[in-house]
């Protein structure tokens, strides 16, 4: 079985054997199903394991109780249950499914509203509810019917869609062994005889599209460094399906493809501007994100030193630029999936994860995201950090089979040279330290990184043998400097500067982080300085 998603959770048979606290708990995942695309509940199935217990038992008039009291403890909700299903280990249990509330918001019977994000059910909070109701008619645009039938699409466009389908290296051989038909209904591109908005986006012409509300657009404005516009190229006349769409952006906008260039022993290397997986990741989340009930253009704008993509629809609920690199979230599920089998789009979540990499290993800042009611801008500068270390990052590239958060970490920490355990966890978005080493602990184990200090005052640096190894001309700074060294320098500075106040210290020691000089400091009062004057103006010299 798949682990627990957007639409599947799982529910151990104590649930509707420990009276009405359990009911309650399944009460707030149908809610929260019914508020965003509908869902499935396993009941009988254990988190940890996926399967039933072996031998376990359940009957008929369980399943009938279960139902008859969710339909008493939820509010526009529809639900409908399976009958009994056995596992080979001869364990059963059951399957309710929830349909996605179209036109309402579904509560619990006290009036409590909850919506699903990712694997959990988060509760909506009062200021949540306008958003929630416009919400929900972006979840369910994808599925809603049209008044145009399969007979009116052309054939030539299914054909193209089917084609791709089958030759994609993602799509599972079951389903590349379909009908043409029964592969537009598994791509919920059909119902019936009837074609979703989803059908008329991939496979209608250029008029079908302009009738649907809202087909993808697109304004592609290039400025110079005065910010004014010497180019523009538009998409307005809905003429390409999603992927045709992406194709054409990606030859058309012929700036995104700029490089740097820098010496590299005898030859040199290019970085481009934005890497090509990121650019496309990017544009397609701009497509994916988008809520296809506004209408508004997707705007791509190019300037000197940064990209600016926006697509119209804030952030779905429950996702935030603070938690964008964990959280998942689909508002438009069934584009993502068709766009994440053609191979085109990561489609495990929003892709960040492979943005905040490769920005990472090409020493790049990782994209500044906004996020209003009616709108979701993306920004990607060009600039590289610290040419100084691009050297370091090949070396370890090319010598190092590091994870995916391993990359992310380095880059990180690579860039700044040094970083401490806060600020890490910050720019990795995590919110306790149990997560953090499962970034860090494999590049300590290598000998890549090394950390002094503990807890909150752990701090991350390069290993200076993997500089060495690496040839890299990184210039030296004091931001690593050992703690004796640190003490010795500050005992030299007041040998010529006496009755100093800190502020003048870290003045003459700028490479000096100011909480580390501070520390330091403190740990010498008493021992190898003294100090004079009141806490605001207190000064320091030798004793």
């Amino acid at each position: 079985m798949n682990t627990e998603n957007q639409i599947i959770d799982y529910k151990s048979i104590r649930k509707i054997r420990t009276g009405d606290k359990g009911f309650k708990d399944l009460a707030v995942s149908c809610i929260a199903f019914a508020n965003a695309q509908g869902g499935t509940l396993y009941i009988g199935i254990e988190d940890k394991s996926l399967i039933p217990l072996a031998g376990q038992t359940i009957t008929e008039d369980e399943i009938n109780d279960t139902v008859s009291r969710l339909h008493s403890l939820c509010f526009n909700v529809s639900l409908s249950s399976s009958g009994l299903i056995k596992h080979e280990n001869g364990g059963v249990y059951f399957k309710i499914s929830v349909a996605p509330s179209l036109k309402s918001i579904a509560t619990t019977s006290d009036g409590k509203i909850y919506i699903r994000i990712a694997d959990k059910c988060e509760p909506v909070r009062n200021e949540d509810l306008q958003r929630l109701s416009i919400e929900k008619g972006a979840y369910q645009w994808e599925l809603l019917a049209t008044k145009f039938s399969l007979s009116d699409m052309l054939a030539e466009n299914i054909r193209k869609f089917t084609e791709d389908i089958r030759n994609a290296d993602r799509v599972k051989q079951h389903v590349k062994q379909m009908s043409d038909i029964e592969i537009l209904e598994h791509y919920n591109m059909i119902d019936g005889e009837t074609v979703t908005n989803l059908g008329v986006l991939w496979l209608g012409n250029a008029k079908q599209r302009s009738r649907i509300s809202f087909p993808i657009t697109v304004q592609y404005i290039v400025y110079n460094h005065l910010e004014q516009k010497v180019r523009k190229i538009e998409w307005h006349d809905n003429a390409l399906n999603p992927k045709e769409l992406l194709l054409e952006i990606e030859k058309e906008a012929t700036e995104l493809g700029y490089s740097f260039e820098f010496p590299d022993g005898l030859f040199r290397k290019q970085i481009r501007h934005y890497h090509p997986k990121v650019l496309r990741e990017l544009l397609l989340n701009s497509f994916a994100h988008k809520s296809f009930t506004i209408s508004s253009d997707i705007m791509i704008c190019a300037y000197p030193d940064r990209l600016e993509i926006s697509n119209p629809g804030g952030l779905p609920l429950g996702v935030t630029k603070d938690n964008i690199l964990h959280q998942r979230h689909r508002r438009n599920p069934y584009f993502i999936a068709i766009m994440s089998d053609l191979g085109l789009m990561e489609g495990e979540g929003s892709g960040y994860d492979l943005i905040y990499e490769l920005n990472g290993m090409e020493g790049k800042m990782p994209p500044v995201v906004e996020s209003s009611f009616n709108e979701t801008k993306v920004t990607l500068y060009s600039d590289i950090q610290n040419v100084n270390i691009l050297p370091l990052l090949d070396y370890t590239l090319n010598n190092y089979n590091l994870s995916q958060k391993g990359f992310i970490a380095f880059g990180a920490i690579a860039t700044a040279t040094k970083m401490q355990s806060t600020k890490l966890s910050a720019y990795l978005q995590l919110s306790d330290d149990e997560r953090l080493r499962s970034y860090v602990e494999p590049l300590l184990k290598d000998g890549i990184i090394n950390k002094k200090g503990t807890k909150k005052g752990t701090t991350y640096f390069i290993n200076p043998k993997l500089i060495a190894n690496s040839n890299a001309n990184i210039k030296t700074s004091l931001k690593t400097i050992e703690p004796y060294a640190l003490k010795a320098l500050i005992i030299e500075d007041l040998k010529y500067h006496p009755q100093s106040l800190i502020s003048e210290i870290a003045e003459r020691l700028p490479d000096v982080e100011r909480n580390e000089l501070q520390k330091m400091l403190y740990s010498m009062v008493g021992n190898e300085i003294k100090t004079t004057g009141g806490r605001t103006y207190r000064k320091y010299e030798l004793k």
